[in-house]
């Protein structure tokens, strides 16, 4: 298998996980610790808008390449393995039908918040 195939595949779990995570938000037998993480992950992920841009060099694919797996893989060993085996067979199934990425609007919310945050903190900083 060559390395570009083993990234696809790599590329196909995240994005199967994240679905994951989005159904186990949803999810009654989630509790409330993982339900948190998966949230903000989701909605870190589905955000169109990136925290760290993608036009700045290196850094901007930190987030894409690192964190994001990341954060993902930590809230998917917080989800209870029922939970997380039910809301994998979901998410296969909506990848299946090609019901593309669901979107969230507070992930958006969420993104801009954070930059004005840090807007609003330099601009203190600097004052």
């Amino acid at each position: 298998m060559s390395i570009l195939q083993n990234i696809r595949q790599w590329a196909r779990r995240v994005k199967r996980d994240a679905v994951t995570l989005w159904f186990a938000c949803r999810h009654p037998g989630t509790s409330w610790l993982p339900k948190a993480l998966a949230a903000f992950v989701v909605a870190y992920a589905l955000s169109p808008i990136d925290l760290i841009p993608d036009f700045i060099p290196v850094l901007g694919y930190v987030d894409d390449a690192l964190l994001l797996p990341g954060l993902i893989w930590l809230a998917i060993r917080l989800l209870p393995k029922d939970v997380l085996a039910e809301c994998r067979v979901q998410a296969d199934d909506w990848m299946r039908r090609g019901e593309g990425k669901p979107r969230s609007p507070w992930g958006i919310a969420f993104v801009v918040a954070v930059w004005i945050g840090v807007g609003v903190g330099l601009w203190l900083w600097l004052r």
